[in-house]
């Protein structure tokens, strides 16, 4: 007869060593069995190899019933399962549903007598029996709900977050980059002809490690990047050029150094000066070639 302790999380990230030491204390030399499951399902990878080697007069302990399992219904059918294999079931934490404590339930009827007083012990003893199986099935019942409870918190939680203008969760189109990735990226950057280097895709992908659409991804986002940064050094061109025209073509407008020095020797600001006999003002047409290769900027900016 051997003695098995079950201890299941349902992600990796929680931490088992409570439900081991609660076990270990109980039972010193029980083997320990470890899964990182979700509760809500029974057809799960080490309890199935637990299942398979069970055995009439061994033993699993559990922490408590929700590490059984989550769901009410399938939990208690595996229950009546083991007990009917003679297969000794113990919850640290709900001792009143131990398969021993449920064996003696059923065991403690009443002994008939052989008069009409029958009638009334046997009704009374399908009751003992009936009363038994529902402890085990409100105990499973419960375990189930604390999930439907924690589901419904956590919904309530993201639309009070949401309705609050907060932001939940990752913001669309920003990913986790990891230092590998940023890594992988920078040497596609620098040696993918694409981006003015010296190798072609597959030499890339050989110098990376990368697999080939993890690769084609990277390069994506790397081109999208360029293309984000080029767009803003455009707009940072047009923006100085329109600067530039703008002081450089008003005449009410003087550079602060000129202001200063007309303050300083008391003389008025200059009259804009006059075109002189005989030459036409080309002032509009230098105004309409601006205005043609603004518009011509714009489009490449969109284009590309």
């Amino acid at each position: 007869m051997s003695v098995y302790g079950y201890c299941r999380i349902s992600t990796a990230k929680q931490s088992i060593d409570r439900q081991v030491r609660n076990i270990r204390v109980e039972y010193p030399t029980v083997h320990i069995v470890q899964e990182a499951y979700t509760g809500t399902s029974i057809l799960r990878p080490e309890w199935s190899k637990l299942y398979r080697i069970l055995k009439e007069g061994d033993t699993v302990v559990f922490d408590s019933v929700s590490r059984m399992s989550r769901n009410a219904e399938e939990g208690f059918s595996l229950y009546e399962d083991l007990y009917n294999k003679g297969i000794q079931l113990i919850f640290l934490k709900e001792h009143h549903i131990d398969t021993e404590t449920y064996k003696k339930a059923l065991s403690g009827s009443i002994a008939m007598t052989g008069t009409n007083v029958d009638f009334i012990l046997k009704g009374i003893n399908e009751y003992l029996m009936a009363l038994a199986k529902e402890q085990i099935k409100l105990a499973f019942e419960q375990s189930e709900k604390e999930v439907a409870d924690l589901h419904q918190r956590t919904r309530e939680g993201l639309l009070t977050a949401r309705l609050n203008g907060k932001q939940v969760g990752r913001k669309k189109g920003i990913g986790f980059e990891t230092k590998k990735s940023k890594a992988a990226k920078e040497k596609i950057r620098i040696h993918c002809k694409a981006f003015g280097g010296t190798l072609d895709d597959m030499e890339c992908m050989k110098l990376t490690g990368l697999a080939r659409n993890t690769y084609y991804k990277y390069k994506r986002q790397i081109r999208a990047d360029l293309t984000d940064e080029g767009k803003l050094k455009k707009e940072e061109l047009l923006l100085c050029l329109l600067q530039g025209y703008r002081r450089n073509n008003n005449p009410q407008k003087k550079r602060l150094g000129d202001g200063i020095l007309s303050l300083k020797q008391e003389q008025k600001p200059a009259e804009p000066a006059k075109p002189e006999n005989g030459k036409k003002d080309h002032s509009f047409l230098i105004t309409l070639a601006v205005a043609i290769a603004i518009i011509l900027i714009l489009w490449l900016i969109k284009k590309f």
